[in-house]
C-alpha cells in the first residue's frame, strides 16, 4: 500500500471542485474555509453565489472521492481517507491506496 498525503490546498481544490460540479457553477465561484473544532471535528464552509454551506466531514470525504477519480485517476471506492490536523501543515488528509 502506497500513501500519498494531500495538502490544504488540495483538500479547498476538492472541495471546490466537487461543489461546482453539484451546483453547476465555476470552481473560482466557489469559496472554501477548512475548519476543526476539538468538540465536532473537521469540517468547512463553502461560499457559492453569495449563499453559505458547512460541510461535515463526511462531505469533506465524498469530495476528496471526487477529486482522487476526476482529477488524479485513482480509484475512489478502494483509497482509504483520513483527514489529519498537523502542526505544521495544517489540516491534510492521508489517502491509502493499493
Amino acid at each position: 500500500m502506497e500513501t500519498i498525503m494531500l495538502s490544504e490546498q488540495d483538500i479547498i481544490n476538492a472541495l471546490c471542485l466537487h461543489m461546482a460540479n453539484k451546483k453547476e457553477v465555476a470552481p473560482e465561484d466557489v469559496e472554501v474555509e477548512l475548519l476543526f473544532d476539538d468538540d465536532y471535528g473537521f469540517s468547512a464552509e463553502a461560499y457559492v453565489g453569495g449563499r453559505k454551506q458547512v460541510l461535515i466531514e463526511a462531505n469533506m470525504i465524498e469530495a476528496l472521492r471526487f477529486y482522487l477519480d476526476t482529477q488524479m485517476n485513482i480509484d475512489p471506492i478502494s483509497a482509504g481517507l483520513e483527514l489529519v490536523l498537523d502542526d505544521e501543515k495544517g489540516i491534510v488528509a492521508n489517502v491509502r491506496t493499493r
